[in-house]
């Protein structure tokens, strides 16, 4: 995984008024810490900071004065309404070292026609090392029949990435497709309800009209 460099300021002024002032300079408020470090408070370009953000556990470079440290976003705070960035926790890396991260599972190709892929996560947690870390992994469903059930153990992991999540948690499995005859037996049910309230109604009609 390649390195995103990001220009970092050191920040000294805190509190919900200092923050709000960084937002509109367009800048974020963030802290890198890790490694029995101090945490440093930092200011990061707004801009920057979204676009590398859009790369899952993207590795990023931070340079300034006093900085120059390898980081990967753990938490992230998200206007829920704009979008934009609020704040980044940011864990300090070093090359060569293991750190545990969440990646995306994807799949591809159709499973049988008699079946619908139910997909029970979305990522799965593996151990690799801090400068190579995978962007995700793939599970081909292509043909799978009914009944069919794929473990976090039965992942197809890239090369150097380990499993971290529980072996046998359910990432995914073929359910059978519901069927029409439930709904078609419903319809006919009703038709027959229908019929029969019409045929009283008219032997009533006919009594009534008898005397």
């Amino acid at each position: 995984m390649s390195e995103v460099r990001i220009a970092a300021e050191p920040r000294t002024v805190f509190g919900k008024g200092a923050a709000r002032k960084i937002r509109r300079a367009d800048k974020v408020p963030a802290v890198l810490y890790g490694h029995g470090i101090d945490p440093k408070h930092l200011t990061l370009p707004g801009h920057e900071v979204l676009l590398a953000l859009r790369t899952p556990n993207v590795l990023i470079r931070l340079q300034g004065d006093g900085v120059d440290e390898l980081a990967l976003p753990k938490g992230v705070q998200r206007d829920p309404i704009k979008g934009f960035v609020e704040h980044v926790d940011l864990l300090l890396v070093k090359r060569g070292e293991k750190v545990t991260v969440e990646i995306p599972v994807t799949t591809t190709g159709d499973v049988n026609s008699e079946g619908l892929l139910d997909q029970q996560l979305v990522s799965v947690a593996v151990e690799a090392e801090a400068t190579h870390i995978p962007t995700g992994v793939e599970v081909d469903v292509e043909g799978m029949e009914v009944g069919t059930v794929i473990t976090a153990a039965q992942l197809d992991l890239p090369s150097g990435a380990t499993l971290a999540a529980d072996p046998e948690a359910v990432v995914l499995h073929v359910i059978a497709k519901p069927t029409e005859e439930p709904a078609a037996e419903a319809a006919e049910a009703a038709e027959g309800e229908t019929a029969e309230a019409e045929g009283e109604g008219e032997g009533e009609s006919a009594e009534a009209a008898a005397e």
